[in-house]
């Protein structure tokens, strides 16, 4: 593994902090519900994502190469669920008519792990490449480890992304344009699932 700790690092910057399904989740709660709100929602993509590697190095890649067909309906319901929140963040109203207050929930964004077909790749990237079998207890710790610590810096990066974005919302046409944005970003990343 040491001569690959950098690859490796390189491609937990490049895959944790680039847009995401999840990034963006974060990046549109901290916006619209500061940071202290959003903590709920970092917390279920880290711990999500943690479990997500543990599953994957404990045996889910043999039955992901078995079940073919398993990767592609989890794709599918990664697509839906996303098209979902990108029209939940756009344009659900309430009953009164405003806006919805809530933020993305801890389990929307713990669940979602299992179904988001970013994570899911590259999780079986990570696994499949990484890991040394004479040495697969060491190599999955470093690799639990290290793509925690990746997972908790994209989280915070976005989340105060998101909320320095904020000191620029003067008015409701700029707060509307935001999460058009955040939502367009969401409906490309669907789009980038199957391309």
């Amino acid at each position: 593994m040491h001569p690959e700790l950098t690859t490796l690092l390189l491609f937990g910057v490049a895959t944790a902090f680039s847009p995401g399904p999840n990034n963006i989740m974060t990046s549109y709660s901290s916006f619209n519900f500061g940071f202290k709100k959003t903590i709920p929602t970092m917390l279920g993509v880290i711990s999500g994502w943690t479990l997500l590697i543990i599953f994957l190095q404990a045996g889910s890649v043999v039955i992901f190469q078995k079940f073919e067909n398993l990767q592609l309906i989890i794709k599918i319901i990664g697509s839906i669920y996303l098209l979902y929140m990108a029209y939940k963040l756009s344009f659900l109203k309430s009953s009164s008519g405003q806006s919805i207050i809530k933020p993305v929930t801890f389990l929307n964004t713990f669940f979602f792990q299992f179904v988001n077909p970013k994570s899911l790749v590259v999780g079986l990237i990570i696994v499949s490449t990484f890991i040394d079998q004479n040495n697969y207890l060491r190599d999955c710790i470093v690799i639990t480890v290290i793509y925690f610590l990746m997972a908790v810096g994209s989280q915070t990066t976005w989340c105060l992304m998101g909320k320095y974005l904020r000191k620029f919302a003067t008015s409701k046409k700029f707060t509307k344009n935001f999460n058009y944005t955040m939502s367009f970003l969401l409906i490309v990343c669907v789009i980038m699932f199957y391309v």
